[in-house]
């Protein structure tokens, strides 16, 4: 439990929400200056590199200022927002307007902080930040401007006008969110008038800087191309000829990682098409059952425990890559990766000890799964440790593809798209369900002969799903 002084205002840093973490990105504001907390409210949802988090705040009090705007990405340790807890909470919405002329130093309240230890999330861990605010300095105008801007500003206090720029030699007041969205604009914060009290620029006087340089006949930025020689857009289309996206978060993640995977692990990719129509009609009669009232049951619950009893088969395909020790790491255990595509990127949740539930529970994991990864709930620890994985691009009508590896992994196997062909069975051509699986996997770890008999069983499985219990 962290002690604190009464009186006292606590800053809130960005904890380490993964493992070995240095940053995150704020996607969203719960609170806002002068709102009260309470200790474990989630004040903010921020986007790491391997899923969004919310984050809760450790103690009561009320919020007195946000250090970064919805947007910014920010370094592990970095404070975030500050708290007034004990009898600062009933000061802060005075303070919030910012400091009056005789105010205390802010070097001089700097130092009166209380030190103490850091408050502890249970799971994030604490980071040392080297990164310290500095004081606020300001320079003395001379007498015959100081006199000016004095009395210019005691008229805005006294409701007659808005405060003039500052003058020259002085700092323009203005939080941080605000110096930041300027630098971002590219305004002056010299050139400002401010409105907020005591001469402080708000992000509205910012917007009201920038506005009158951005009209349509005088655009804030050249085109990369002169209209004359710019060919006339379709009208369907967005006039402008690119968007660039930054690269950050999830995807960013994914991006690397796809990457080290591709050209660290030999890829081998082997491909099978199968009749899975007797799988298809176990999953309507599973449907019925009682034992699964409640249960998302669909085609990749089978394709699942397939895979799982090929991994039962054939033990050695579950298994990863020791570079420092140069040894092949074989997992008596099956931590089953499910790929989800979500707004975020592509993200890779996994069934812990999948292998040791029942098909029940294997319909109750899976579902959960899914929903925690449409709501973008995923937590960290959920995607570590897999072992193999599981990629259904057949939801998006694709017959089948070579899947990479997820860094770390043996071997994905990719699902297609179940469609009804022409298929000879029985002897006679008939129209059937069919699909084609893909297996990618690290020759380093998987040969040839090992990887066929994995995809071969699992195609089995598939076609004669009592292989279920005849194998299990």
């Amino acid at each position: 439990m962290t002690t604190m002084t009464e009186g006292s205002v606590r800053e809130f840093k960005m904890p380490d929400v993964g493992e070995g973490l240095t940053e995150a990105e704020i996607l969203k504001w719960y609170v806002q200056p002068g709102d009260t907390v309470t200790d474990g409210q989630v004040v903010c949802e921020v986007e790491t590199a391997k899923a969004a988090v919310e984050l809760p705040i450790p103690y009561d009090g009320v919020v007195r200022e946000l250090h970064f705007p919805e947007g910014s990405t920010v370094d592990v340790g970095t404070s975030i927002i500050a708290v007034a807890v004990g009898g600062a909470a009933a000061e802060a919405p005075a303070q919030e307007a910012g400091p009056a002329p005789a105010e205390q130093a802010p070097a001089e309240a700097e130092e009166k902080k209380p030190e103490g230890r850091q408050p502890v999330l249970v799971g994030y861990g604490v980071s040392t930040s080297a990164t310290r605010r500095r004081p606020r300095k300001v320079t003395q105008a001379p007498d015959a401007q100081a006199a000016p801007a004095a009395a210019a500003i005691q008229a805005e206090m006294n409701g007659h006008g808005p405060a003039p720029a500052p003058a020259a030699g002085e700092r323009p007041l203005a939080k941080p969110p605000v110096r930041k969205l300027a630098k971002d604009l590219g305004v002056d914060l010299a050139t400002v008038v401010p409105s907020g009290p005591d001469g402080v620029i708000t992000r509205e006087d910012v917007h009201a800087a920038v506005a009158p340089d951005r009209t349509p006949e005088q655009p804030a930025a050249p085109a990369a191309v002169p209209p004359a020689q710019a060919p006339a857009a379709p009208a369907s289309y967005d006039t402008a000829r690119e968007t660039r996206v930054p690269v950050k978060g999830v995807r960013k993640a994914t991006a690397a990682a796809m990457v080290g995977s591709a050209f660290t692990a030999p890829h081998v990719t082997e491909f099978v098409t199968v009749d899975v129509t007797r799988t298809m009609k176990l999953v309507e009669e599973l449907k019925q059952d009682k034992e699964f009232a409640g249960l998302r049951v669909n085609p990749l619950l089978l394709i699942a425990k397939a895979l799982l009893v090929a991994i039962r088969r054939n033990p050695d395909v579950n298994a990863s890559w020791d570079e420092a020790a140069q040894e092949i790491v074989v997992k008596h255990y099956v931590n089953l990766g499910i790929a989800a595509a979500t707004p975020r990127g592509l993200i890779v949740p996994n069934i812990k000890d999948a292998h040791a539930q029942t098909l029940p529970q294997l319909a109750g994991s899976l579902g959960e799964l899914v929903s925690t990864a449409r709501e973008g709930k995923t937590s960290p620890a959920a995607m570590q440790g897999g072992t193999v994985t599981i990629t259904n691009v057949g939801v998006f009508g694709v017959d089948t593809g070579t899947p990479i590896l997820n860094p770390g992994e043996s071997a994905i196997l990719a699902v297609g798209a179940i469609k009804l062909q022409p298929w000879v069975h029985k002897g006679k051509v008939k129209p059937r369900q069919v699909t084609t699986l893909a297996l990618s996997f690290d020759h380093r770890l998987v040969d040839g002969e090992l990887g066929s008999k994995v995809l071969a069983d699992v195609a089995a499985v598939l076609e004669q799903p009592k292989r279920l219990m005849t194998w299990a």
